[in-house]
């Protein structure tokens, strides 16, 4: 494969999970990780992506809230958004995670609701108090704080999870089938998702319908554990026929 598709293909696994592993990449091309991790110090220096240990991310990953970014499948996501806007009910305590997706929907929560958020993403609280009203409450869970993710991890905010129970969680998600669940590329990330599962009565999940069929290395939650999956196709879609069939409601 030559040098330019090599790069094509990690900025589209870049643009579509947000953050992918060198060892990830290395596969998916079939070559070293040396020749990858070059590849991606090459991409790093022109600027289309940032190399972090292990990895790379997207460039609008940590500074979403900068609104002169390119976000990738932005039509698609804004889709999504509006649809999971619909599923909000006045009074929700809501769980929301990270994610493009996530923080589109954050830009739509109607003023006018009375909404309580908890989230252990830093871009989100952010976006959220941007567009907070005096009808809605917004709580950073604590913990440690990721540098490359900018989501709060480990025991302090699994604990902290632990003692609420919330009507709505939003899960970010990186990778989904039908078959092997939800999944994610980063252990301590799975383990958080997980407790946000925990404390929620309902889980849904925005994505765009490319990261469907997709699977990493830890297992977050089987794919009937899902209450809804919101994507940009209709729900009648054949893409999304396994999903279902294993339960879940698409919106």
């Amino acid at each position: 494969m030559r040098k330019s598709d090599r790069h094509q293909v990690i900025l589209e696994e870049v643009q579509l999970h947000n953050r992918v592993l060198l060892t990830d990449l290395a596969g998916i091309l079939n070559v070293s990780m040396d020749t990858v991790r070059r590849d991606v110090k090459e991409l790093d220096d022109s600027g289309k992506l940032r190399k972090v240990h292990g990895g790379a991310i997207s460039n609008g990953f940590t500074i979403y809230t900068d609104r002169s970014r390119e976000i990738f499948e932005q039509d698609s996501k804004v889709k999504i958004a509006q649809k999971g806007v619909s599923l909000l009910k006045d009074g929700d305590v809501i769980l929301i995670s990270g994610g493009s997706t996530n923080l589109e929907l954050a830009k739509l929560v109607p003023r006018k609701m009375d909404l309580t958020f908890f989230t252990p993403s830093l871009p989100m609280a952010i976006e959220l108090l941007n567009n907070m009203s005096h009808h809605h409450e917004v709580n950073l869970i604590g913990g440690k704080l990721s540098k490359e993710s900018q989501l709060v991890t480990g025991g302090l905010s699994i604990n902290s999870l632990a003692d609420i129970t919330v009507d709505l969680c939003f899960l970010g998600t990186g990778y989904l089938d039908s078959n092997k669940g939800i999944t994610e590329a980063d252990w301590e990330i799975a383990q958080m998702k997980k407790a946000m599962i925990n404390a929620s009565k309902r889980l849904v999940a925005l994505t765009i319908s490319k990261k469907l069929n997709t699977v990493n290395r830890y297992k977050i939650c089987d794919i009937n554990t899902l209450d809804a999956l919101v994507t940009e196709l209709e729900p009648e879609a054949e893409l999304l026929r396994t999903y279902r069939d294993n339960g879940v409601e698409l919106i």
